[in-house]
């Protein structure tokens, strides 16, 4: 059956259930390491009752039959009748995975089927209780109010009723193990006078605490030996001052016309009293502050990528006025557009942050997959996250996912030993993977660090030859540092045997062809029997880039800054050909040198004599190399524009923009631009 993807009230759910999905990830993975925590059990019944709540309002039956039995099994958790294990995790993952196959088929347009019987009788079987010789631990079950459920005026906390029964078993209990004990609640769970007169003795002394006032016309006891709320509020006025008694929590006063009501007479227990000590304060429920208006709205990324276009065009038209200043005397010009300027950074940075997502989206998915394949390798690996929170353009977000689940799975099955090797190497038999992301300066770095085996740089220069990657000699001038950037390499694996994880020697250059394109840089550190690290250096947005103006042959061009490591001017004297390349010695290491003009310009038949070039060395992963440029414009904010169809395979050009002064210059791609012409 076909499903109304127009529908509002469907788009809302998956949004909401959406992202009660990606906790739930997270959840189940966090409750296999502690399965007694109670808040997390609770947490996640809510999760699947809620996805179960809105299907159903949507005729989703499939999805409400698998949630509808996987809420049974959790309320039989966090009731403790049985214990989250391994296997029973299992069953929820794949359950997770069910649940998830569906969403996709919703946002399909299509109505999903029902789950596996197969896995439902799984569940089933779970929420029947273990056997009775398994010793499971039977927790309190504090008496909770359902979630959704408003609590009504004549409700009152859990945790005071608590209190207010034990500082009466404290008050009321017998000096001697002889004498007869008196029950403090009847089995009506009232008290009477005599009990309240008791508790009042021991807070204040024997006859020291206020006499309630007995009216002729009202007597303070009702014929059933109770007292009333209006009574007991009287007595605690008394006590404490008009208006500053502690109030019986959400309890709501009873009208001086009206006959009390049974959970008025009833219950007075519930009322809020000082603890058993007289010099503690009393507390009083601070004023329910006015509920607010909701804070949030969501936004259609599309029309997020439309203000960042029309954002993007005005620093072009703030570039250009800062040009004509620098032409125009006039001060009140200057300080309009220097007005301008701030104001433009300003609306540039904030429209930025609405198109910025946590990591965390990205992070969220990885507990699992260390989980699953740990249990396939039979390894033990920790997975620590850090810097979740770091914030990062949402088009980065979305197409950071695949590179970072093909670096962990690299990590795990390459990195982390089997417990057995750990203990021959003195190490805990549990690994760990740490994924950290932070912020420096306009980027984003991502490191994957394992305290594995590491790498072997020799092993590395045996497998580029055997695989005809190159030869002995050039492979014996690697350094160590390249030889570990070897694994980026397209083919390149040092697996003997094809897993289901790896060996193919697919999957990493892919990797670093995915971060090239985002404007990034990769880039392996490693340490034989200590462990591996991976960095990422990535911008934080694609939309708006830093770049340095260059020119050849009186045209512009322009460098991403997040390439540049420095510049410094061309002398021919400090130049070497080696094996037929042209080097530049910079503090003693040949930098290979290339003339943009001869790749660029199509009419470029050589530098004429006085004109000083500049060299700007650029980093791409580990490698260095320089370019020669005939002119250094200053460095630029400069908008992306994409190239038309026609110009999208053109090598070494990322796009196009629009200068300060007008004219168009374009961005050089530098990995594209050296695989072509190098």
């Amino acid at each position: 059956m076909a499903i109304d993807l127009n529908d509002e009230i469907l788009q809302d759910f998956l949004v909401e259930a959406g992202e009660i999905l990606e906790l739930l990830s997270e959840q189940l993975i966090e409750l296999e390491q502690t399965p007694e925590d109670m808040e997390l059990l609770n947490s996640i019944f809510r999760g699947f009752h809620t996805i179960k709540g809105g299907a159903g309002f949507l005729a989703l039956d499939g999805l409400v039959g698998v949630c509808h039995v996987s809420e049974d099994v959790f309320d039989i958790l966090r009731n403790g009748k049985r214990v989250a294990d391994s296997d029973l995790m299992d069953a929820f993952l794949q359950v997770l995975d069910v649940v998830n196959d569906m969403f996709e088929n919703i946002r399909e347009g299509v109505d999903p089927e029902p789950a596996d019987p197969v896995l439902i009788a799984t569940l089933e079987k779970y929420k029947e209780p273990p056997s009775e010789d398994v010793n499971v631990t039977e927790p309190v079950v504090e008496e909770t109010v359902p979630a959704g459920v408003a609590i009504s005026n004549d409700s009152v906390s859990d945790d005071v009723e608590k209190e207010f029964e034990a500082m009466l078993q404290s008050a009321i209990a017998p000096d001697s193990a002889g004498e007869a004990s008196t029950s403090v609640a009847v089995d009506d769970g009232n008290i009477t006078d005599d009990e309240f007169d008791q508790l009042l003795d021991e807070l204040h002394g024997k006859n020291k605490g206020p006499t309630p006032a007995v009216s002729k016309a009202e007597p303070a006891v009702v014929d059933d030996g109770n007292i009333t709320d209006a009574e007991f509020d009287k007595i605690m006025d008394e006590m404490h001052g008009v208006g500053k008694g502690p109030t019986q929590g959400q309890t709501a006063p009873a009208k001086a016309d009206e006959t009390p009501t049974p959970s008025a007479v009833n219950k007075p227990e519930k009322a809020v009293v000082s603890k058993s000590s007289e010099k503690e304060k009393v507390k009083t429920p601070a004023k329910k502050a006015a509920p607010k208006g909701e804070t949030t709205v969501r936004v259609d990324t599309q029309r997020l990528d439309d203000i960042m276009n029309m954002v993007g065009e005005l620093v072009l038209v703030r570039n250009r006025l800062s040009k004509l200043r620098s032409s125009n005397d006039s001060e009140d010009m200057a300080k309009a557009i220097s007005n301008l300027d701030i104001v433009t950074a300003d609306l540039q940075l904030s429209v930025m942050k609405t198109r910025m997502q946590p990591i965390k989206k990205v992070f969220g998915r990885f507990p699992r997959v260390v989980r699953d394949l740990s249990r396939s390798l039979n390894k033990k690996i920790k997975l620590d996250l850090v810097g979740e929170e770091t914030d990062l353009d949402k088009n980065l977000v979305d197409a950071l996912s695949d590179p970072l689940v093909h670096l962990v799975r690299n990590a795990v099955d390459h990195g982390i030993e089997t417990p057995e090797e750990r203990r021959a190497a003195g190490k805990e038999e549990e690994g760990t993977v740490v994924l950290s992301a932070f912020q420096e300066g306009d980027h984003i770095l991502l490191t994957i660090d394992d305290d594995g085996k590491g790498m072997d740089a020799d092993i590395l220069r045996e497998s580029a030859v055997n695989k005809g990657m190159m030869d002995a000699e050039a492979a014996s001038r690697l350094t160590n540092e390249e030889c570990y950037n070897l694994i980026f390499a397209a083919g390149f694996s040092t697996k003997t045997e094809i897993s289901d994880v790896s060996g193919r020697g697919v999957g990493m250059d892919v990797v670093k062809t995915r971060i090239i394109g985002m404007n990034g840089t990769v880039h392996v550190e490693s340490e034989l029997g200590v462990g591996s690290k991976v960095v990422i250096k990535l911008p934080l947005t694609l939309a708006i880039m830093s770049t340095l103006m260059v020119s050849l042959s009186k045209q512009n061009f322009a460098l991403p800054l997040s390439n540049i490591v420095e510049i410094l001017s061309l002398d021919l004297t400090n130049t070497n050909l080696v094996n037929g390349q042209l080097v530049i010695m910079i503090r003693g290491k040949a930098i290979p040198l290339y003339f943009l003009n001869k790749w660029l310009i199509t009419s470029y038949s050589g530098t004429k004599e006085g004109i000083e070039q500049h060299v700007v060395v650029v980093s791409v992963g580990h490698q260095h190399v320089g370019f020669v440029v005939d002119e250094l414009m200053g460095q630029e904010e400069v908008v992306i524009k994409p190239l038309g169809a026609l110009l999208t395979q053109v090598p070494g050009i990322a796009g196009a923009t629009i200068t300060g002064d007008g004219s168009i210059a374009l961005i050089l791609d530098v990995p594209s631009m050296l695989n072509h012409y190098a």
